[in-house]
């Protein structure tokens, strides 16, 4: 399997198929186009339940798989808002921890199941919800990128506080919490919300400058009410 990313301000992947018989799958809705000569097949890939984590954790409940029968086939898989698409070799990296909505497309030897986070109160109060995305196995990963990407590797003990819905992804060396702003006057004239992520080193983070739940918010308050 090869790819290239295409587009700059809606960019896609497109993954051109060396072999008959290589596959990639997505979320219900994630291809753009395809050329001929690839099958799909839609499941819940991984059963009932495993289809009904996914849901929570912010993608569809059926994925649909797509296997090319000739050598040569090209298939495109979109951004959904403006940002970048950015691909992640599993089998390096040990595996990724995800926020919802982050996955778009991998191969078959990527397993994607869901997460909680380790205390009830960070992700029930957190901002992202409770469930998160665990990435693991081997092969490719395609994640989406909501404005433009930051990496950042953290030392053995650095501390980076994040708005939660600026966190992409990180390794699973990094551990994870939601705190609380600290003040009374940060917490209701800061404009900031009521918490923030704590991710501690070591591992990389993967950030967005773009957080589109927020932008989405602001959007709507700006609509004609009846």
């Amino acid at each position: 399997m090869q790819y290239k990313i295409i587009g700059d301000t809606m960019p896609a992947v497109e993954v051109l198929f060396d072999q008959p018989g290589e596959s990639m799958y997505t979320q219900s809705g994630g291809m753009a186009w395809m050329s001929e000569g690839i099958d799909m097949d839609t499941s819940t890939n991984g059963g009932i339940l495993k289809g009904v984590g996914r849901m929570f954790a912010g993608e569809s409940m059926f994925m649909a798989r797509y296997t090319a029968r000739v050598a040569g086939a090209k298939i495109a898989f979109a951004s959904t808002v403006a940002g970048e698409v950015f691909p992640v070799n599993v089998g390096q990296t040990g595996g990724l921890i995800c926020q919802k909505g982050a996955f778009l497309c991998a191969e078959p030897g990527v397993n994607l199941n869901i997460t909680f986070t380790k205390k009830f109160s960070s992700g029930l109060f957190g901002g992202e919800g409770f469930i998160l995305q665990d990435i693991s196995g081997q092969g490719m990963v395609f994640l989406e990128i909501d404005g433009d990407k930051v990496i950042r590797n953290l030392a053995p003990g650095e501390v980076l506080k994040v708005d939660t819905g600026n966190v992409v992804a990180f390794e699973k060396s990094v551990s994870y919490e939601i705190e609380t702003v600290k003040g009374i006057k940060n917490i209701f004239l800061g404009g900031e919300g009521l918490f923030l992520t704590r991710l501690v080193g070591p591992g990389r983070v993967i950030l967005q400058t773009q957080n589109f739940n927020e932008f989405a918010g602001r959007i709507a308050k700006m609509l004609p009410s009846r």
